[in-house]
């Protein structure tokens, strides 16, 4: 990945053996100090071949400021990597200009992978250099050239932004591509899932607590707000929060401040805001659910990620992406021939990329350095189900091949296609006739609109509707002239 040194600044052997082993995974070459001091012997003047320091967290809180100071005087803007909980917001104030960032411990190779990355792009001055990025969503569909389009309009703003989309879409992705394109890509990405923290302790994890604030508070413990200073906070899943924490989150994006659990020292924070969930967050508010003022506060910017049987066409360029990430973090590499690829195509992935990359996996561990064939994949990708036939056909007439000006005629041909689509259905496994119907609808609809430039009125002729009809459709599918 990088053909450069990282220098590991840990008193703990063992737990420096672990880091050395996961940087010699990711083609690094580690440099084990055991503290500053030995640092500074090391130090012979030609750093010029360093990617970044792995501070351990004694360092941190021992020589944390001393290390910053140290690298100050050498007139080098080395990345610093902070494998520690306690001291962060302490220690930046002090870092000035220089790029930190934080990694839980232990720490996870994908994880760390993500930040070298990164301090590559610090190292290199152009920490937002087109092409560099290794977040950015694969695919080359309509769809995703709009997702693409939005996350490059939105990146150099400090806007609030709604992820919006299934499960398994790639929203953390989009998420981390938002925040590497702005000028925030130097300072931490810090993700948390609002879904997997019980709601009593949602509010610690965010916002920290001070020692004694509750029984098992031994100490005082940083949020995520903290962490993320100067950077990014992602917060997924943010319709699955609770009314009250959604109150108090709320009244940090109005007022750009916060409290520690157990503390009325006011911390002024330095935080965008990405937020994303796969749940209808319309309904939610008309359930009573999910706040209507946060909604707007975190709306301002939304983004729709599109589910993958509504891009298909992006399942080659995919593949290829996934099998050779998980080539890079596992060294097992799988080929699919053409039957398997087609068999795949006829799939409604209910699990999107997810799905996806978790079967490359599996595959990988199966047929290691062979070519898949059909006979190979599980079974439920094998046999082309009637739900898999409604979603191909949103394909008949692909939009890159119709002409300026297509005429009704051509919706129709289309209708009468996917009529003899669904006369060749088996129905012996049964059918989803409502997923059938809503991917048959769904596909006409965006051909529709991309035959009128995205015009609604226009549209809504060619299909032979109301325009109020196909407003209430777009809004139903949640989909975006």
């Amino acid at each position: 990945m990088f053909d450069a040194k990282v220098i590991v600044i840990e008193p703990s052997d063992s737990q420096a053996r672990n880091l050395e082993t996961l940087l010699r995974f990711l083609d690094l070459e580690p440099i084990h100090v055991h503290d500053l001091a030995e640092f500074r012997r090391y130090n012979t003047g030609e750093p010029h071949d360093w990617l970044a320091l792995l501070v351990g967290k004694e360092t941190v809180l021992t020589q944390g400021t001393e290390l910053v100071s140290c690298l100050r005087a050498m007139a080098l803007p080395l990345p610093l990597i902070y494998l520690s909980n306690d001291g962060l917001p302490k220690l930046a104030e002090h870092s000035g200009d220089l790029a930190w960032f934080h990694l839980d411990f232990p720490v996870k190779q994908r994880r760390l992978s993500a930040v070298l990355d990164q301090a590559q792009s610090v190292r290199n001055g152009h920490p937002t250099q087109p092409g560099s990025h290794r977040f950015r969503p694969s695919g080359t569909s309509r769809a995703m050239r709009d997702v693409h389009r939005l996350i490059e309009q939105v990146a150099p703003h400090d806007t609030n932004v709604l992820i919006l989309g299934e499960s398994g879409t790639g929203k953390e992705m989009a998420a981390r591509h938002v925040h590497e394109l702005s000028g925030r890509a130097g300072h931490p990405f810090v993700p948390v899932n609002c879904g997997a923290i019980p709601a009593d302790l949602l509010e610690s994890e965010l916002f920290g607590h001070e020692k004694g604030a509750f029984t098992g508070a031994l100490s005082t413990r940083l949020g995520r707000f903290e962490f993320a200073e100067g950077g990014t906070l992602f917060l997924d899943e943010i319709g699955d929060m609770s009314l009250q924490m959604q109150v108090k989150l709320l009244r940090v994006l109005q007022e750009r401040s916060f409290e520690r659990v157990g503390s009325n020292r006011t911390i002024k924070c330095n935080v965008r805001i990405i937020a994303a969930t796969h749940r209808d967050l319309d309904e939610a508010i008309s359930a009573g659910r999910f706040r209507e003022d946060l909604f707007y506060r975190l709306n301002v910017f939304p983004i729709q990620m599109p589910p993958l049987r509504e891009r298909l066409e992006d399942l080659p360029v995919l593949i290829e992406h996934l099998v050779k990430r998980q080539g890079q973090i596992t060294g097992r590499h799988v080929r699919l021939d053409k039957h398997a690829m087609n068999c795949l195509t006829r799939n409604r992935w209910p699990g999107n990329v997810r799905e996806l990359s978790n079967l490359l996996e599996r595959l990988a561990i199966l047929f290691p350095e062979q070519a898949v064939t059909a006979d190979d994949l599980p079974e439920r990708y094998r046999t082309g189900r009637a739900a898999d036939w409604a979603e191909s056909g949103v394909r008949i007439v692909a939009p890159h091949t119709a002409g300026p000006a297509a005429p009704v005629v051509q919706i129709e041909e289309s209708l009468e296609s996917l009529k003899i689509l669904e006369n060749s259905v088996d129905l012996k496994d049964g059918i989803d006739l409502k997923d059938h119907l809503s991917a048959i609808e769904i596909g006409l609809i965006r051909q529709a609109l991309e035959e009128a430039d995205g015009t609604v009125a226009e549209a809504a002729r060619l299909l032979k509707i109301r325009r109020t009809t196909l407003v209430e459709k777009l809004r139903k599918y949640r989909l975006s002239a």
